[in-house]
């Protein structure tokens, strides 16, 4: 039945995945987390939802548009499940709205493959990651996936390696103008602080230990899976799996480096994550195995998740 409904992308997709995020969200706040919010806090918070919502048609036309994935709509079911998953991402709107620009940067370096207008791209990806920077500081780090990029299709090219820092001098100028206007000015001393944050007694807590430790092994082995598929594809298809599994990494540091009891940077990596699952349901050729491994993959999140609320 999942696999019968999410094996093409159809609209009735997106209203089963966006209106059960919807609610998610709002039983998260307000059950879970027991948030109360004035008028204009709930406006804001209307806004960051919508960046969320958002965020799942941006995973959706980056996997159909680069062909990283069949054309199926098993990834945003695995995005949203992943949220589900660590639903607790869903009141630190820091990660959300870092997490939709760091979208928006792998959108731009995963066309790169293309080599058309590359320079534009670089720049727009820069671009986005420092932008994404302005919630979290460590997001920084993906600017080596930047360069990396770089290094992958257009190294000769020098003018490539300065267009990076271009792109962050003008997120920065315009920046401080605004912060300025504002006066807030001690913003980037306050918020560039790198410091590691990460409280290793509450990420392997026994609450949150078991669904961290499983999440990370069982990608690293799904990726490794997704990297043997993806190298008998072609070189082009190689490059772009090469990038998404360095992202991992990087925001798997990230988590590490960030993570606190009111700070969960994970979302930041469920994008590669999602490659790397769905990639791997579409190699099994057994349906009612396939339809076995959706059913449980749908179940356990929700299972845990009214665990949590018990």
């Amino acid at each position: 039945m999942i696999s019968s409904i999410f094996r093409k992308t159809k609209p009735i997709n997106y209203i089963i995945v966006l209106t059960f995020l919807f609610l998610l969200y709002g039983v998260t706040h307000f059950f879970f987390f027991e948030r109360s919010y004035a008028p204009q806090e709930l406006l804001i918070q209307g806004l960051i939802l919508c960046v969320l919502l958002f965020s799942v048609f941006a995973v959706n036309f980056i996997v159909k548009k680069n062909k990283i994935t069949e054309t199926n709509a098993f990834a945003i079911l695995f995005y949203v499940l992943l949220i589900t998953l660590f639903n607790e991402v869903l009141v630190d709107n820091n990660v959300i709205l870092c997490s939709f620009f760091l979208l928006l940067s792998h959108r731009k370096l995963i066309s790169l493959k293309s080599l058309k207008n590359n320079k534009f791209k670089i720049f727009d990806a820069t671009l986005w990651i420092t932008i994404a920077s302005l919630f979290y500081d460590w997001a920084l780090l993906y600017l080596i996936l930047v360069f990396i990029a770089i290094y992958m299709y257009e190294p000769e090219n020098f003018r490539n390696w300065l267009v990076p820092l271009v792109a962050i001098f003008t997120v920065f100028v315009i920046s401080f103008s605004i912060l300025m206007l504002v006066d807030k000015v001690s913003f980037f001393r306050n918020h560039y602080v790198f410091n590691n944050s990460f409280n290793m007694e509450y990420f392997f807590s026994w609450k949150q230990g078991y669904r961290n430790i499983t999440y990370i092994l069982i990608n690293i082995v799904l990726c490794i899976i997704t990297f043997i598929r993806f190298n008998k594809s072609g070189f082009g298809k190689l490059i772009t799996i090469r990038l998404i599994i360095t992202s991992f990494v990087i925001g798997l540091l990230v988590t590490v480096l960030k993570t606190t009891e009111s700070v969960f940077p994970i979302l930041i990596t469920f994008f590669p994550a999602t490659i790397f699952i769905t990639n791997y349901i579409e190699i099994i050729n057994k349906p009612k195995l396939k339809e076995a491994l959706l059913i449980i993959t749908v179940l356990i999140p929700l299972i845990l998740l009214v665990i949590r609320g018990i």
